[in-house]
């Protein structure tokens, strides 16, 4: 973290910055300015306090591995005992990563048998979510589960009995963003008003390939390309949407009331049955909306400063908008546009940010504050008047703790070590199991809102619940 001490450099200089902090409310603006994380993921060795929580995984596939090489195998919090997979060279390539050589299995069943066990870690493909963590929980284990939690709307109500039944065993989602210092900074700002009232959100993940994977054994093209097939998979709603509509709702403070939307087949006629395109709107309670775009046929990003996968948020509120992604290396924007005229106090509002906010003179409707790691010498001669007031906004922020200069830690190495932390003390996961729940109704509903072409309103799932409805069978895409 660059050195935040507040250097006084004179009376004037002294008498400015006040006025700066003051008048064009430093605290607001620049609270405003996120952090940047690092291109490179971070990877800190996690110091253990207290005893390793010994943990089993199931699936160590392309996401599970990942997090198995890039994260966990570096978290002291825990110990890996078991690892479990149907796909021998899966299994072994992950055995292969722990000195501990942990025991392998080929039937997680046999693997939730160990009693040593406390935890699990599940990375299945998305059907097979919802029995596995019931074994695990009957088991006895704490269950780590990757998004999106559950496939169909009974598992949505089972899921919440069994919880209900084992409240002390904790259950937590993949969602990373929740754990993002970057998000967190931009939640903060929300709450303090820093852009007004969330009024619209537009998130969109594209990208430009296919998204299938060769297979030598015409057999195993199931295995392989789950994704690409709706008894298995969610599709792009699943897959990718999920985090952006779990941005929304952490952003905007509640879940949505309703979804419409389009989707087809239109470019990758290979076999799949999942759409290879979505464009969804989420309306919310208080008439908030998330318009959501994922395409896979070009992976563009208007104004992108850095290359990326295609993916971003922009919370739009009416003072302004934060822009932000966790994708490549993670970037933010905010965006100074306060609203001259409000429902209600019209008076009031002409009144507001008017002479003496440098910062505000400095930045006009449609530019940005980029955040620029560290902080220039004030004392320099180089250093103009404006720059340095926004120095010394960011050194003062930094200071009181309302912004964070970078990621302290890579998201997803966090999420897992906080699991094992909670698991370890006692504690409550920021993306515990109402959030995974929450986010699985969404893509659930987004999915059916496209295959029966009319809005969808998120009470229905408590119906459909009932009646065991399975919306992965529930129709073929209209284009297909």
């Amino acid at each position: 973290m660059p050195d935040v001490k507040t250097e006084n450099a004179g009376n004037s200089n002294g008498a400015n910055r006040r006025n700066f902090v003051k008048a064009a409310g430093a605290a607001t603006a620049a609270a405003a300015m996120l952090p940047r994380a690092r291109s490179t993921p971070l990877v800190r060795t996690a110091k253990a306090a207290g005893k390793q929580v010994t943990y089993g995984f199931i699936g160590p596939g392309s996401r599970g591995g990942r997090l198995l090489e890039r994260h966990l195998r570096r978290i002291d919090v825990g110990h890996c005992a078991a690892i479990c997979d149907i796909y021998e060279p899966n299994l072994q390539k992950a055995i292969n990563l722990f000195d501990g050589k942990p025991t392998p299995y080929t039937d997680y069943r046999k693997l939730l048998e160990n009693k040593d066990i406390e935890a699990v870690f599940i990375t299945t493909p998305l059907y097979m979510h919802y029995p596995i963590m019931v074994d695990a929980l009957e088991a006895g284990k704490h269950v780590f589960c990757e998004k999106s939690l559950v496939f169909t709307p009974a598992e949505v109500v089972g899921l919440r009995e069994l919880h209900a039944q084992r409240p002390n065993q904790v259950i937590q989602v993949g969602l990373q963003r929740r754990y993002s210092s970057f998000y967190r900074t931009a939640k903060e700002m929300i709450e303090k008003g820093v852009i007004g009232k969330i009024t619209h959100i537009q998130a969109q993940w594209h990208r430009n390939k296919s998204w299938r994977r060769g297979v030598k054994d015409p057999a195993r093209e199931d295995q392989i390309n789950w994704r690409l097939y709706r008894k298995y998979s969610g599709g792009l709603c699943a897959e990718l949407m999920s985090h952006q509509v779990d941005v929304a709702d952490w952003m905007i403070g509640s879940a949505p009331k309703s979804v419409m939307g389009v989707g087809g087949i239109d470019y990758w006629k290979d076999g799949r049955d999942i759409y290879d395109n979505i464009q969804l709107i989420f309306e919310y309670p208080e008439g908030e909306k998330l318009q959501y775009s994922s395409i896979m046929t070009n992976r563009h990003i208007q104004g992108r400063r850095t290359p990326g996968d295609g993916c971003r948020e922009v919370i739009l509120g009416t003072d302004g908008a934060i822009e932000i992604t966790l994708i490549p290396g993670g970037e933010g924007m905010w965006f100074r546009d306060p609203m001259s005229e409000k429902m209600g106090d019209q008076k009031e509002a002409q009144q507001t940010w008017v002479a003496g906010a440098t910062v505000a003179d400095m930045v006009g409707q449609g530019e940005g504050l980029p955040i620029i790691p560290g902080a220039q010498d004030l004392s320099s001669g180089d250093v103009g008047f404006i720059e340095k007031e926004v120095q010394f906004a960011k050194r003062w922020l930094y200071n009181k703790g309302i912004m964070v200069p970078e990621e302290d830690k890579d998201p997803e190495y966090k999420e897992l070590e906080s699991f094992l932390i909670d698991v370890r003390d006692g504690g409550t996961p920021k993306s515990d199991i109402e959030v995974g729940l929450n986010d699985s109704i969404a893509v659930m509903l987004a999915n059916h809102c496209m295959d029966e072409e009319r809005k969808v309103y998120f009470s229905e799932i408590d119906q459909m619940g009932r009646d065991g409805v399975n919306l992965s069978l529930g129709g073929a895409p209209k284009s297909a």
